[in-house]
């Protein structure tokens, strides 16, 4: 006779499936991944587990990182902002010769710098909800004109910020702090506090849940009454916001801007967008999931050098992250309309 077990009626999930389901399928892989490049890195190169090594992944985070969290509103939309990486630089060019050449006090300055980040995102956004322009044009035309306003400002110079020996120079202090020849990493703490508040405004308010619903569809999200318009408008000015205090990131780690620059800083921020979780479709975005998209950049673009491998290599590991990343959002996709 058959021995019948009680199991009380109800199947225990397994803990593992439902850590994994908590925290997200690709968020979890691309955590792993974090690990096991940077546990590669200083296996082969054992220099790349230095604290000055880890600071310059942090450095190379920063305008990455507020880039890519700025650009996750405008992905989450169903929309693309292409123009963040010349916006950067635009920002920095303009508000750096105003402080340099036209002795505008630093913190008006560095106001100026998120301003004009904060116009080009509300441009974009003009033009992807009120013109109806497809968001890869508009952004596109914002990349161009942005790239030719920064260079026209400053008359096709470069632009190099207050050193921090210099009174003007107190504004690095908010990304890294020389405490008696020790590196602080301070900006971290500022990427970790702004990444708290965009997952808050993405995840936990109206604007930001209407911001999600655009993505998913936006044709009954206007059937039920909601201003579309408004709100797509606001995920761009957000992105082109972030672009800005980007812009300042960058300044106060590199000093010297480039007219002309910031090309192909936008595929680095949407890289580690897309590595993180955030569907190219919109309707679902993840923070937290940006965030670990970016440091799987930054690691990438520090710890190659560390191996014998030129930064162009860089580019094609980019690349094929990328298309990867999108791959498996897409095939997420088929697989939930096929359940």
């Amino acid at each position: 006779m058959a021995k019948i077990t009680n199991t009380g009626g109800a199947v225990k999930k397994n803990p593992l499936a439902k850590f994994t389901k908590s925290i997200g399928t690709q968020r979890l892989i691309a955590l792993l991944a974090l690990i096991i490049l940077y546990l590669v890195f200083g296996f082969i190169n054992p220099a790349f587990r230095s604290y000055a090594t880890l600071v310059n992944i942090f450095d190379a985070s920063y305008y990455i990182g507020l880039m890519a969290i700025g650009v996750t509103f405008a992905i989450t939309s169903d929309g693309i902002d292409l123009s963040i990486g010349t916006v950067l630089t635009c920002s920095a060019l303009i508000s750096g010769q105003l402080i340099t050449k036209y002795h505008l006090p630093v913190a008006l300055g560095l106001l100026v710098c998120i301003f004009i980040g904060a116009l080009f995102g509300l441009l974009n956004g003009l033009m992807v909800s009120y013109m109806h322009l497809p968001p890869f044009i508009a952004t596109l035309g914002s990349m161009m004109l942005s790239k030719g306003l920064g260079s026209i400002f400053t008359k096709a110079q470069s632009v190099t910020w207050p050193q921090s020996s210099q009174a003007e120079g107190w504004f690095r202090n908010i990304f890294k702090i020389n405490q008696n020849g020790i590196l602080i990493p301070t900006g971290f703490i500022l990427l970790i506090v702004i990444a708290i508040l965009a997952s808050i405004l993405l995840n936990k308010t109206r604007p930001g849940r209407y911001i999600v619903a655009l993505g998913s569809n936006s044709e009954a999200t206007r059937l039920s009454g909601v201003n579309i318009a408004k709100w797509r408008t606001l995920a761009y000015i957000i992105s082109g916001t972030l672009a800005g205090l980007a812009g300042l990131a960058y300044a106060s780690i590199y000093s010297t801007i480039l007219p002309g620059g910031g090309g192909g800083f936008e595929l680095d921020a949407i890289a580690g967008v897309v590595i993180g979780g955030t569907s190219m479709s919109g309707g679902f975005g993840t923070i937290s999931g940006t965030l670990i998209g970016v440091f799987i950049m930054s690691v990438l673009k520090t710890g190659l050098p560390f191996i014998g491998l030129q930064t162009h290599y860089q580019q094609i590991a980019t690349g094929i992250v990328l298309v990867a990343a999108v791959f498996v959002d897409v095939w997420n996709r088929n697989k939930k309309k096929r359940a």
